[in-house]
């Protein structure tokens, strides 16, 4: 019977903890996990606030990814090691459970590959073929890099011209805009609130799709010295909705999960739950 236990908890630990960063051997096929290189986002006003990606916006999805026999690829512009936003390292994230958050955060930490990504611009070399979707999760950092990245603008229009499921959480949906001919200059004119954005969206692959992101409303709420401790350039809402999209929000802090066509979006990091068990059923689907 000791030995029995002791099996057990052995098996429970390499579960945890070997799982993250393993390829399964019956995999039911690669996602692509995108992250930011970003650690700090530019507020109004010269100010500065240090970012990176949601830990259960990251976390929850991944493991309902690897748990439902997906093998999780992650990427980034640089190829170095996201980092995690201080900030979402709060029990109010996983529902006050501080044992959940504690969790997460030992899941985190064993992901090997969280700490040697693969490069945007090397998965656009070899081809986005050998991946059955693609999962972003938010943070405020996509809105410093990924919005523009033009790699990632060429990885998502592959996943949006064949249909392959693409999930998109929190701040993440804003790096939609990476598949316009001139984010650069769309992202300036929302800065410069020089009322010309649209005039850059022309042809945008997702222009008329109902998609969520996080709202105004929960944003000025981070605003404050408790927060952000400073104003964001611009809102991904106005952003999205400027780029010829529907954004659909819900009350602040409530789960919202939005799905048209091979796109999943979700509202903020109480979403997470739903919007990881949304992702794996669309992939369940597309493998139908």
């Amino acid at each position: 019977m000791k030995f029995f236990k002791l099996g057990a908890a052995v098996i429970a630990l390499a579960t945890t903890f070997a799982l993250p960063g393993a390829a399964s051997a019956q995999s039911r096929g690669k996602v692509l996990v995108v992250m930011s290189s970003a650690h700090e986002l530019d507020l109004k006003d010269g100010k500065k606030y240090s970012t990176g990606y949601y830990l259960n916006e990251f976390v929850v999805p991944y493991r309902k990814l690897v748990e439902a026999g997906y093998e999780p690829v992650i990427a980034n512009p640089n190829g170095d090691m996201p980092v995690m936003d201080a900030n979402s390292n709060n029990k109010m994230f996983f529902n006050g459970d501080d044992a959940a958050r504690a969790n997460a955060l030992n899941y985190a930490q064993g992901i090997q590959q969280l700490k040697h990504p693969k490069t945007l611009a090397s998965v656009v070399a070899e081809g986005t073929n050998q991946y059955v979707g693609v999962f972003i999760p938010g943070g405020h950092a996509p809105m410093v890099d990924l919005l523009k990245d033009k790699n990632l603008g060429k990885i998502l229009v592959s996943f949006h011209d064949n249909g392959r499921p693409t999930g998109i959480i929190c701040h993440g949906p804003i790096v939609l805009l990476s598949t316009l001919n001139d984010p650069d200059a769309f992202v300036g004119s929302m800065i410069a609130n020089d009322g010309k954005p649209n005039s850059f969206a022309k042809g945008w692959p997702y222009a008329g799709y109902h998609l969520t992101v996080f709202s105004t409303g929960e944003e000025e709420q981070l605003e404050g010295p408790n927060g952000l401790g400073g104003n964001v350039q611009f809102y991904p809402v106005n952003a999205l909705a400027e780029a010829g999209a529907h954004v659909e929000s819900v009350a602040n802090w409530h789960s919202n999960v939005v799905v048209d066509r091979e796109l999943i979006t979700g509202q903020q990091p109480m979403s997470a739950p739903e919007f990881g068990d949304v992702l794996v059923s669309k992939l369940n689907a597309a493998k139908r």
